[in-house]
Parts: structure tokens; sequence; C-alpha cells
């Protein structure tokens, strides 16, 4: 894994940053959406977002894809990149672009199937997008191969371990959603950071003495 060699040799490194890559691509989508809502309409959004009820149907099965890559609003799109930029910038430089970018898309997909197959009968004609579910997984990598980084959460004024604070803005936005109605895509992001951890216990388990170096690093 690319981490064995140290942070300031790897970042040396050329290459194609992933993340902002990613970034662009969504912001760009942002775009062309809003471009084609106001020229084609509305129903465009459902061609790109992913809805269990179609899914279920065997259509539009290319959402589980696309949705990743779309947002429903401005502070949708900035909250998402804002989390990627820190997450996802940090974590390309631990794994490596190959394996960064597998778990993203393996995080996003397995996001969207848990939306589609643990939706409920309220949430079954909803379209759902954004690149969260994703997010979520990244996170979930970082929280086994680095538990104890310390990360400043919301408003919360002291460092808290990253394992504590991705599982609790987890519960807080569950909380939230059940309190106050808000559609939020909870199931996904659960599969994302699910997909996410999984990765991240393989990565502890095959590269041990690389994750003791970490673990060192952030005690």
């Amino acid at each position: 894994m690319p981490y064995q060699y140290g942070y300031k040799r790897y970042s040396r490194k050329k290459g194609l940053n992933l993340t902002l890559l990613l970034i662009i691509i969504n912001v760009a989508v942002f775009i062309a959406v809003l471009i084609l809502q106001a020229t084609l309409g509305e129903g465009v959004f459902n061609l790109i977002a992913v809805t269990p009820s179609a899914i279920l149907a065997g259509k539009n099965l290319w959402t589980i894809i696309t949705n990743m890559f779309v947002h429903a609003n401005f502070l949708h799109l900035f909250v998402n990149m804002l989390s990627l930029f820190f997450l996802g910038s940090f974590l390309e430089r631990l794994i490596g672009k190959k394996r960064y970018i597998l778990i993203y898309f393996i995080s996003g997909i397995v996001a969207s199937l848990f939306f589609v197959f643990l939706a409920g009968s309220s949430m079954q004609n909803i379209p759902a997008v954004g690149a969260s579910g994703a997010i979520f997984g990244l996170a979930g990598v970082l929280a086994l191969i680095t538990p104890k980084l310390p990360v400043y959460i919301m408003f919360i004024p002291i460092p808290i371990p990253l394992w504590i604070g991705v599982v609790g803005i987890l519960v807080i936005m569950w909380a939230i959603s059940l309190l106050a109605g808000l559609p939020i895509g909870n199931t996904a992001h659960l599969g994302g950071l699910l997909a996410g951890a999984a990765y991240g216990l393989f990565l502890r388990t095959k590269h041990k003495r690389k994750i003791q170096v970490l673990d060192k690093m952030f005690r």
C-alpha cells in the first residue's frame, strides 16, 4: 500500500488528483442537470436519479451509478463536495489511486442497492441522488485504518476520534430524518459506510505492519 513509504514521499508523486476530478465532475453534472431541466423539463431528473420502484421493475438500471453524481440543490452539492475534499484527499494518499476510486464506486453502488432494497412502501417512488453514499464509504475505510484520527465534527469544539465522528453523524442524520420527517437517504448512507468499513477491515487484516504505523501516528 502507498502509505508504507510515508506521507511526504508519496505526496510528491505526480499524477491525476482523483478527488479533485470527482469534485469537478459532480459540479459539472449539477450545472448540466440545471440546464437540461430548464430546457427539457423535470423529467430529466427521473432518468438519472435512482428510484426503488423503477429498479425493482428492471427499469433505469443505470441510475444505480448516475445518481452518485447528481445533487438536489446547491447546499446538497456543497456539503457533499466539502466532505469529499477532506476525506477523499487524505484517503487517496493513504491507499493509492486505484484502491481509492474502486472503493468510491463500490460504496456508491452498494449505497444505491441498500436504498432500493430497504426502501419502505412510502419510499418506493421517491428518487434519490447524491454522492453521500460513496463518501460514507470513504469514511468507513478511514474509520477502520485510522480510527483514532482526531477530527472536528459540526459544532463540537474539541477533536474526537474519526470512527466516533463517522458513526455519530450517521446516527444524528437518521434521528433528524425521523424527527423532522426529512427525506434523507439513511439506508444509502449505511450501505456505503458498511462497504467502506468492510474494505477497511480487509486492509487492516492484510497490511498489519502498515496499519501499526498509522496507529502510532494517531494515538
